[in-house]
C-alpha cells in the first residue's frame, strides 16, 4: 500500500500553493486586469487582430501590462493601435473578515 503526502491536491486541480499566491497578491492589492490589444498584422497592416491579455496588476499604473507592452513593442512585429483596459478588484479589504472561532462538526 503507498501512502499519500498530506498536501497532494485532488486529480485536476492546482496545488494549495498556487491559490495561495493568488489570494495573498489580492490582498497585497492586485486585481484582475484584462486588456484587449489590437494590432496590425505585419504582413497585411490594412487588417487589424485583436488579442486579449489578462493577468494579476496593480492599478492605476498596471506595470505588469505596461512590461508586456514593452516586450511586444520591441520583439513582435504587429504595430499596436490599441489597447483597452479594464481591471475588477476581486478581493477588497471591507469584503474580508477575520472570524474569532471556529467549530467542526464530524
Amino acid at each position: 500500500m503507498t501512502k499519500t503526502p498530506t498536501n497532494a491536491s485532488p486529480a485536476g486541480t492546482p496545488p494549495a500553493t498556487a491559490y495561495d499566491a493568488d489570494f495573498r497578491a489580492q490582498l497585497a492589492g492586485f486585481s484582475l486586469t484584462t486588456a484587449e490589444i489590437i494590432y496590425r498584422l505585419p504582413d497585411y497592416p490594412a487588417l487589424l487582430q485583436s488579442y486579449i491579455w489578462q493577468e494579476y496588476d496593480l492599478a492605476p499604473r498596471f506595470p505588469k501590462l505596461k512590461g508586456f507592452l514593452e516586450f511586444w513593442t520591441a520583439k513582435l512585429d504587429g504595430k499596436l493601435f490599441k489597447v483597452t483596459v479594464a481591471h475588477s478588484a476581486l478581493l477588497r479589504p471591507a469584503e474580508l473578515r477575520m472570524i474569532g472561532a471556529e467549530f467542526k462538526v464530524h
